[in-house]
């Protein structure tokens, strides 16, 4: 059981932005699969609250990470699990013990209530210059291809000069980040009624 504050930016790309970003830095040739498993409760109890909870697999690892609003970036509580563990959260049995247990008892969240909606398959291609982790994904989900440049830093300040450096040196348009569980979930029909619900 591990936590640790994310300081990360990020915005989605135009493909043709991603090829010209993928041949003009030095990211890894080879790109890392990994699926992200994603769940939720019947009435988004998690979004409400800004929240977010996934299981991903990498390199038939499994590690469930609950995602919740920090003054300093992402505040992220990861649990390792095995694959019949895995199985069971599928399956509608989910369980999880310790410190992840007790953030989504403070956020009144029950287990139970946790349903798997789907996933997510991400190509992911990296490198890593002066601290900053450099991360262009390739993701796939419910028919649609979409593409992603992130920046995780140390530092807030040292990423985002970094970061809006990049996007100006490329002419990329900086937009309003969106994550991979937001447009995962906006591709579904339910979110979408839901969302219009709570307007």
């Amino acid at each position: 059981m591990t936590q640790e504050i994310e300081i990360e930016f990020k915005t989605v790309l135009e493909k043709t932005a991603f090829d010209t970003l993928l041949n003009a830095l030095p990211f890894s040739a080879n790109a890392i699969e990994q699926t992200n498993y994603y769940f939720e409760t019947n009435d988004f109890a998690l979004k409400k609250q800004g929240s977010a909870i996934r299981i991903r697999k990498k390199y038939d690892e499994y590690v469930i990470t609950l995602k919740q609003p920090h003054e300093q970036g992402i505040l992220e509580t990861h649990e390792r699990i095995n694959s019949d563990t895995f199985m069971n959260w599928i399956d509608g049995k989910p369980v999880a013990t310790g410190q992840l247990k007790d953030q989504l008892t403070a956020l009144q969240v029950r287990l139970e209530d946790l349903i798997y909606h789907g996933y997510l398959t991400t190509f992911r291609r990296t490198f890593t210059e002066n601290e900053l982790e450099y991360v262009l994904d390739e993701s796939h989900y419910n028919g649609i291809v979409d593409y992603e440049l992130e920046l995780e830093a140390v530092s807030f300040t040292d990423g985002e000069k970094a970061f809006d450096a990049l996007l100006g040196q490329y002419h990329i348009q900086k937009k309003a980040p969106i994550t991979k569980i937001e447009r995962f979930f906006k591709s579904l029909p339910s979110f979408m009624t839901n969302d219009n619900d709570e307007r």
